[in-house]
């Protein structure tokens, strides 16, 4: 799938293993790096299978996310605006072919 990165910190982190380790701890940056392999393999979000994938509601609806470590998460966001929709309005999450990654990290803090 192709992924961009909502600024320079983000891919930062992403590609440099020891700066994601410094920033979320071993365990958190070894689960982004296998998350991220899934990702850029996958066709499309419906195929993503580990950590637990879910579109957030409330406030972070039209994301998407999947755990990592702990509190930690991968959130992203089709990168297509307006993304695929459903007949009931939500996102076609199986027709998403295209994501920007938006945040790494605990979002309820």
């Amino acid at each position: 799938m192709k992924t961009t990165f909502a600024d320079a910190d983000l891919e930062a982190i992403c590609r440099q293993q020891k700066l994601a380790s410094r920033k979320f701890g071993a365990l958190s940056a070894k689960k982004l790096q296998l998350r991220l392999a899934e990702l850029f393999n996958a066709d499309h979000v419906g195929e993503l299978v580990s950590g637990r994938p879910h579109p957030l509601q409330g406030a972070r609806q039209g994301d998407f996310a999947v755990d990592l470590y702990g509190g930690d998460r991968l959130v992203f966001r089709a990168f297509r605006q307006p993304p695929p929709l459903k007949p009931d309005g939500s996102i076609n999450w199986n027709e998403v072919t295209e994501v920007t990654i938006v945040q790494l990290g605990n979002y309820h803090d």
